[in-house]
């Protein structure tokens, strides 16, 4: 049976214990020049080095060439105190998880009064300091305060804060730290070397970051691997297996389907998460170390040249691609929320309920009735906008698709900038009083009216069809055009006639007019160019062509106190009542 690699390895000399330079340089020291304190406390989290330390110091106080940093390890002192050793008389370790009792510590400081037996030190070892009583501290206080010449003190504990401020006062303190996963890993690539297994470098840093800066935790997980891998060493899949770790595949998979908001296939992972039974709580914990990193590279440039991202290179290149994807308050939002999500499954029965609740919220911004929600979709607007999505949609969608595909207005009614609808905000632009003779801005195609044969007297005729064609595209649209008519249709540019200048500049910037062309090829096969002007009497001219049908009946005209008003309901009433002009509409 072979020995755990923790104690396998252990530190014999204070130049051997990994990462704690600021612990074993001042006590290297003070060995040289023999100005060694007579008690000492070392704290820290568990693993990092504290109880190896302790043994060190108890070999180089009681060497026979000593006290020295650096023990001989031939001497009686130093082979009896090795890691493998018998251990030696003088120097006594106690648990104070089960000897932290008054009575423990009254029967050590009665057996401390005794000379060494054979060394030059009496040596005391407390582990788990904290876990002594306040009456064994206090029992004690008086020896340690004032220890005969032959004593020492080490204490050792996870938890300083417990220990007696009288206790503490009276040691030297030193905090060990927890290794960064680059020197852990570092460590664990010399282990490998030295005990001939071939390692792959992604699964060692996949064991350092399980070890968690701990060095005796990372050992003994790299000794779980190198028991359980095969004869070509440890690799990366073989270590995610044995580990429980999260695949980066699958954190990749999460990350590209929150990019593009793909709530199908976000569902999908968190399937494929708890059919494999992963860990709930790993794989959020993974997510939530990725990302971190993507918010480290959107914010520090040189994030893996400085050490602060540390993982393979293939990995690195995906996370720099997928940082791009993402706005800044985007993703803290979407760290938020993981980690709300980590904390809510500390003993949830139902953890697959609370994924995935996590990824309808990741999915929906405007779930956040706050300042975090309101910049996230602000980031997903820019980001649209930025990358002409909006445009796309308006050159692949008709206006017919988009309406039924969300309900509303189709894409052509998109936001315009105020640099574009400023002007129907002011004054309202000077119109032809003649509309019927207005020559068009703009000649459109005649091919399409040409050849169908369509005249002003069939769109006059037809127009009623026309406003119904319209009302199932924009609800507003219809209102707007409820009092309009045909006026001229010359060389494919049909002029239509409203009595309103606000209802021009409305139409236009809008889009109200792209639903109007739409519905007049919809009802009449024809393709025409829509020229919105200016008729004042065009009311009289419904009236007189028998085309008041297409007005908005009273009946079907939504009261303010009708539950099944739709939204745009408000700005009809704006639109007719104040004569307002709509500059566009923001889907939510």
């Amino acid at each position: 049976m072979s020995m755990a690699l923790y104690r396998t390895y252990r530190p014999a000399t204070l130049d051997e214990v990994v990462g704690q330079e600021h612990v074993t340089g001042p006590l290297r020291r003070a060995l040289t020049n023999d100005r060694v304190h007579h008690a000492y406390l070392f704290s820290g989290p568990r693993g990092c080095g504290k109880t190896s330390t302790a043994r060190i110091m108890a070999r180089s106080l009681n060497c026979e060439q000593g006290p020295t940093p650096d023990p001989c390890g031939v001497c009686q002192s130093c082979t009896d105190l090795a890691a493998n050793g018998p251990g030696s008389l003088d120097v006594i370790e106690l648990d104070a998880a089960s000897h932290g009792g008054v009575d423990d510590t009254r029967d050590l400081r009665e057996r401390a009064m005794f000379a060494p037996a054979s060394s030059r030190y009496k040596i005391y070892i407390i582990d788990e300091a904290h876990m002594v009583s306040s009456a064994g501290f206090n029992a004690l206080l008086k020896l340690v305060e004032e220890p005969p010449e032959h004593v020492r003190f080490i204490f050792a504990t996870t938890e300083a804060e417990k220990v007696l401020p009288t206790i503490r006062s009276r040691t030297h303190n030193y905090t060990f730290r927890l290794l960064p996963v680059k020197l852990l890993q570092q460590h664990l690539a010399t282990v490998c070397e030295a005990e001939g297994i071939p390692a792959e470098h992604a699964a060692l840093a996949l064991i350092a970051r399980a070890g968690a800066g701990s060095v005796r935790d990372s050992l003994s997980v790299l000794g779980q691997v190198i028991s359980g891998s095969g004869p070509e060493g440890i690799t990366y899949a073989e270590a995610v297996l044995q580990l429980g770790m999260t695949d980066a595949t699958l954190l990749d998979e999460t990350v590209d389907a929150l990019a593009v908001h793909d709530g199908a296939a976000l569902f999908i992972v968190i399937d494929r998460v708890m059919e494999a039974g992963h860990e709930p709580r790993r794989f959020v914990t993974d997510l939530l170390e990725r990302l971190r990193d993507l918010i480290v590279l959107q914010n520090v440039p040189g994030a893996v040249e400085t050490g602060l991202i540390d993982a393979p290179d293939d990995q690195v290149a995906r996370e720099i691609e997928q940082a791009r994807l993402f706005g800044a308050a985007e993703l803290a939002r979407a760290a938020e929320v993981v980690s709300e999500a980590l904390s809510a499954l500390k003993g949830a029965t139902a953890p697959r309920l609370h994924l995935e609740l996590m990824v309808a919220r990741l999915l929906l911004p405007a779930a956040d009735a706050n300042e975090r929600g309101f910049l996230a979709r602000l980031d997903q607007l820019e980001r649209r906008m930025a990358t002409g999505e909006f445009q796309q949609l308006v050159a692949v969608q008709s206006p017919a698709q988009a309406a039924e595909q969300s309900g509303e207005p189709g894409p052509s009614s998109r936001p315009r900038k105020l640099s574009e609808v400023a002007p129907s905000t002011g004054k309202a632009p000077a119109v032809s009083e003649t509309p019927a003779v207005d020559e068009p801005v703009a000649s459109a195609p005649v091919t399409a009216a040409a050849a169908s044969g369509v005249g002003l007297t069939e769109l006059k005729s037809m127009w009623p069809a026309v406003l119904d064609a319209v009302k199932s595209y924009s609800r507003v649209a219809w209102v707007l055009f409820s009092v309009s008519a045909p006026l001229s249709l010359v060389n494919g540019v049909l002029a239509v006639g409203l009595d309103n200048a606000n209802k021009i500049n409305n139409a236009r910037a809008s889009g109200h007019d792209e639903r109007l062309r739409q519905a007049i090829l919809d009802v009449l096969q024809l393709d025409v160019k829509i020229d919105v002007v200016l008729a004042p009497d065009v009311a009289s001219t419904v009236t007189s062509t028998g085309a008041e049908r297409t007005s908005p009946p009273v009946a079907d005209t939504p009261s303010m106190d009708d539950e099944n008003m739709d939204d745009s309901s408000g700005v009809d009433l704006a639109l007719r009542a104040l004569g307002a002009t709509q500059i566009g509409e923001i889907e939510h």
